[in-house]
């Protein structure tokens, strides 16, 4: 701590003094007194000032700091009194879509707040701070930068002193893709509640009717001989019919699981052999390839054995002009494996990638997207994972993730 102004005191208390005793006459020994009773109390209020200085310059010193901490922080931060913008960090400024500080000091916070019930929520949860000066809990929030932009977040507040006044101190953290990411999965749960229902009403009554009609169609194609190819046109198309029916049916109807230990390389070897005839017809070789010691899987087979027939059809149809398609199975950490069908296809554009298992979206001309979809909830139902990664005109790769032992089936 400097004493400058210790030092000056001192210094003008004995240089008045001694003015006294040498030109004025006075008496020594009174003025004498006086000059100990004079540098006493300025060094006293020297040594005061010289501290109320040095204390207030690391107040500032600390209040700069604290001010460059929070000016690198990720988190937006808002300081705001009396719903007037005092202070705004980079993360802040970025986030409300400002190109200076300047755009947003001294505006009131009600301006970035999208909607008058929000600006109510915000006035209410404020006035709730300030009478009981406690640190509000996160609060969700529908804001409006200066570029027009619409986003969600989610603010926590408490009250400080800033500059010396009291004020609010916000920290926000924008939440509008994990928000968005929540819309289409409620949106999917619905698709799929919608399909469940759908499924479970008319799955059943389309049957009976296109047992028949197959019978008939069946009967009229031994009757007239001359038209048989138009009968086996319309026998196909029934028989696409009776197939999404069927998969309507596993959405639908909870079906009884047993699940047992097998051996995922045989599994995936029964496969291969079953849908080698329609590959060889399209001019595709499949390829089997394994790790040594892969452990077995607790799984329905039969279901499992669904979802691979399904991934390895929509790779053959996506080689009109053949190839190989490579199956690998290897062991992955955390005791799961992994089963990898890579084929050399036209490959999905990217922005496709991340609709693909919903109902009805499908890339291929004549699908329904069914069929993905029930091998995404097959998977889940194993606590596992489906994941999908494509190249256009390269080619795709899926990765079926597996846990040996799913939860709820430990010990069984």
């Amino acid at each position: 701590m400097k004493k400058n102004a210790q030092t000056t005191l001192i210094i003008i208390a004995i240089s008045f003094g001694l003015i006294e005793i040498l030109f004025l006459g006075e008496s020594f020994k009174k003025e004498s007194i006086d000059l100990v009773i004079a540098v006493a109390i300025a060094w006293f209020i020297g040594r005061q000032y010289d501290k109320m200085k040095f204390y207030m310059k690391r107040t500032r010193e600390s209040e700069d700091n604290y001010k460059q901490l929070i000016e690198t922080l990720p988190e937006s931060i808002l300081i705001h009194n009396q719903n007037r913008m005092l202070y705004v960090n980079k993360a802040g400024e970025n986030m409300l879509g400002a190109q200076r500080k300047s755009e947003i000091l001294g505006r009131s916070i009600h301006a970035f707040i999208y909607s008058k019930d929000y600006q109510e929520l915000a006035t209410r949860r404020l006035k709730q701070l300030l009478e009981k000066s406690i640190l509000s809990s996160n609060v969700e929030q529908k804001l409006l930068r200066l570029d027009g932009k619409i986003i969600f977040v989610e603010v926590s507040s408490r009250v400080i002193i800033f500059e010396g006044k009291e004020a609010v101190l916000s920290t926000v953290k924008d939440v509008t893709d994990k928000r968005q990411e929540a819309e289409i999965l409620l949106q999917k749960s619905e698709k799929l509640a919608l399909i469940g229902q759908m499924a479970a009403g008319i799955a059943h009554e389309i049957r009976n009717p296109l047992t028949s009609i197959k019978g008939f169609i069946q009967l009229f194609k031994s009757k007239y001989k001359s038209d048989e190819e138009h009968f086996n046109l319309v026998l196909s198309e029934l028989e696409r019919i009776n197939l999404i029916v069927g998969e309507f049916l596993v959405l639908a109807k909870p079906t009884a699981r047993e699940f047992k230990e097998r051996q995922i390389t045989s599994l995936l070897k029964d496969v291969v052999m079953l849908i080698n005839a329609q590959a060889i017809m399209n001019n595709i070789q499949i390829f089997l390839e394994c790790e040594s010691d892969i452990p077995h899987v607790v799984c329905e087979e039969n279901q499992l054995k669904q979802v691979f027939v399904n991934i390895l059809k929509n790779a053959i149809e996506a080689m009109p002009n053949g190839g190989i398609i490579d199956v690998k199975i290897k062991k992955k950490e955390k005791n799961r494996v992994s089963i990898y069908f890579i084929d050399q296809g036209l490959g999905i554009q990217e922005d496709r990638l991340l609709t693909l298992g919903e109902p009805f979206y499908t890339t291929k001309e004549k699908g329904t997207g069914l069929g993905l979809m029930v091998s995404y909830k097959i998977v889940e139902s194993h606590d596992g994972e489906l994941k999908i990664s494509s190249k256009v005109n390269r080619g795709t790769t899926v990765e079926v993730i597996l846990p040996i032992v799913p939860k709820g089936h430990a010990g069984k």
